[in-house]
């Protein structure tokens, strides 16, 4: 087993910050997402960059906002461990429950979310652990902050989430009242 490196250096020189459905989200040419096709996106490097970027798309797309069209392929492919068929029912029933009157397949509509940062728990080339901090509107005009628990593998030569305990990400995300402690994203995550 390799050794966890609890900080591994990562670099935002060269990444690009696109909007997606309102998540603004990041882009390497060297790290990744190296395959981007419609709103899916899959191929990154075995680099604690490439680790983090794989975390934070795919846990993006894993979610009932963007419809079965994103999240089924998403957690089906880029998702591994015991709980993914759970996160993947869980998710389904969110967006069947959320969609009103929308056709089936329909995405639910833009987000408002920004990514504000991330924590290391642990990184090797097989392995990665991190908290990611994302913030959007609460109640009364309240900005409301959770931070989320995501474990990576490299699997099939590509950085693979790990399902939350559970199926839900709710069971791996708390609030918290600021992303101090956190490494920031360039500009709060809202792209330079």
């Amino acid at each position: 087993m390799q050794q966890l490196v609890s900080v591994p250096p990562v670099s935002f020189a060269g990444v690009a910050w696109r909007d997606y459905h309102g998540v603004v989200l990041p882009y390497s040419a060297g790290d990744g997402p190296r395959i981007v096709r419609g709103d899916l996106a899959s191929g990154f490097a075995r680099t604690p960059l490439g680790a983090l970027l794989a975390a934070v798309h795919v846990a993006v797309r894993a979610n009932a906002q963007w419809g079965p069209k994103v999240f089924e392929p998403t957690i089906k492919d880029q998702v591994v461990g015991p709980d993914t068929a759970s996160l993947l029912a869980a998710t389904q029933g969110q967006y069947d429950k959320r969609r009103g009157h929308l056709p089936n397949g329909t995405a639910l509509g833009r987000a408002y979310v920004v990514l504000e940062g991330f924590r290391w728990q642990g990184y090797s080339s097989d392995t990665a652990s991190l908290d990611l901090v994302s913030a959007g509107p609460g109640d009364s005009d309240v900005t409301v902050r959770a931070v989320t628990r995501l474990q990576l593998q490299w699997k099939d030569d590509d950085w693979r989430v790990i399902a939350p305990s559970g199926g839900t990400w709710g069971g791996s995300a708390a609030s918290i009242p600021s992303p101090d402690g956190y490494v920031r994203f360039p500009n709060g995550g809202a792209g330079s």
